[in-house]
């Protein structure tokens, strides 16, 4: 495919040249992917939007928990979904995943540090924000939308967390469900530009967030001192690759290792437009929702966090990015220096002091759990029965 056959979206005209220059074959692949979803989650969804929303939900949790019997009487479309889904890749290696989680255990707080103020500004730095601005998911339920975000990440690292019935499986399912169902409302609404902005939620899209939720976070975290050995980057981005090829990225543009996937996000940043209101609008909700994930009521506290929490995104995304952002001035020189001091100093005390360390490993799980979404009744399979959040029923 050249660049004289694709159809590009008016939005990417100017960065698709630039792209070009990097790597033409990926440019190319990426524009071509602005056009397609998720055939066969929109085909789920399709099917489950004729029927009453309960019942809709009760044959979406069947799939999930395997129930045969159950989904006898669900529609073609979602038959074949759960059957997609239940078939692995032929890639996939779980034995590999034991390191990751260690890595990912060992320093948690930096890298959800990491996803917060680096991978997840940079992947709404794209138009990736347009869906969530016009949807107002963020700004209607910013708190829970972090801490659903944090408990996806969390779960994929558990040990059996991507086992077939473990939560990091069903959670990665659950976001295509969810995906699809909001870009068959967008496509319904007369707010999506498909023209300019490609089809909502794109395959392209997941590519770009896939290539920021991994590769680009493992720099993010190592910067602020967290090491990471061979079998370990290895180990991490395989967890990864497997979570986002059930979120429905498509074998055509998921990558295999480190090195593609921080192609990718080259490829696809330079492709994507510059940040506009949308972008700068869920930056800056994702930066001040920091301290109330962290539970943080006091004023001046809350305000201390988030001038910290901006200063830090800024120092990892870099100054270009933070300032098409609006970011509030800050220092940065030595910032990362100084936690990444701070964090091997930890690491060695862990080392030296084993008991202090595993009271202290102790409380810092409770800490991740606390930052996370867990509701009572378990993983919901309700989703958005409307384009404005606010206008939708919980999910």
């Amino acid at each position: 495919m050249t660049g004289e056959t694709l159809e590009i979206p008016a939005d990417y005209l100017p960065g698709y040249e630039k792209a070009r220059r990097i790597d033409q074959g990926l440019a190319d692949n990426y524009i071509a992917h602005t056009h397609i979803g998720d055939p066969v989650a929109d085909a789920l969804i399709e099917a489950l939007s004729t029927l009453p929303r309960t019942q809709a939900y009760r044959f979406i949790e069947a799939g999930m928990n395997r129930d045969t019997t159950a989904l006898r009487d669900a529609p073609q479309g979602v038959q074949e979904f759960f059957e997609t889904v239940d078939q692995p890749p032929d890639w996939l290696r779980k034995q590999d995943f034991t390191p990751g989680i260690l890595s990912f255990h060992r320093g948690s707080d930096l890298i959800l540090q990491a996803l917060v103020g680096g991978s997840l500004v940079e992947g709404f730095s794209s138009n990736i924000a347009r869906s969530f601005d016009i949807t107002g998911r963020l700004r209607d339920q910013g708190v829970r939308r972090l801490e659903q975000n944090n408990r996806h990440v969390v779960e994929i690292f558990m040990p059996g967390g991507l086992e077939r019935f473990g939560d990091g499986w069903k959670l990665s399912v659950r976001i295509r469900i969810v995906h699809a169902q909001v870009r068959l409302l967008l496509n319904r609404s007369d707010e999506w530009d498909l023209e300019a902005w490609g089809v909502p939620l794109s395959a392209a899209h997941m590519a770009l967030a896939s290539a920021a939720f991994s590769g680009r976070l493992l720099r993010h975290a190592e910067r602020l001192g967290l090491p990471f050995s061979h079998e370990e980057r290895e180990s991490f981005m395989q967890i990864w690759r497997y979570s986002m090829h059930l979120i429905g990225v498509p074998a055509t543009i998921l990558w295999r290792d480190e090195r593609e996937a921080l192609k990718l996000f080259q490829v696809a940043s330079a492709c994507e437009p510059e940040p506009g209101f949308d972008s700068i609008i869920m930056a800056h909700e994702l930066v001040e929702a920091v301290p109330l994930v962290l539970g943080i009521e006091d004023d001046e506290k809350k305000k201390s966090i988030v001038k910290l929490a901006f200063s830090v995104s800024r120092a990892l995304i870099g100054n270009e990015k933070a300032n098409q952002l609006k970011y509030p001035k800050s220092r940065t020189w030595g910032l990362t220096e100084e936690v990444w001091l701070h964090t091997r100093l930890n690491l060695i005390r862990s080392t030296v002091f084993q008991r202090r360390a595993r009271t202290s490993r102790f409380s810092h799980f409770n800490d991740l759990m606390n930052v996370s979404m867990y509701d009572k009744e378990g993983i919901s399979y309700r989703l958005p029965d409307h384009v404005h959040s606010e206008e939708s029923h919980r999910w």
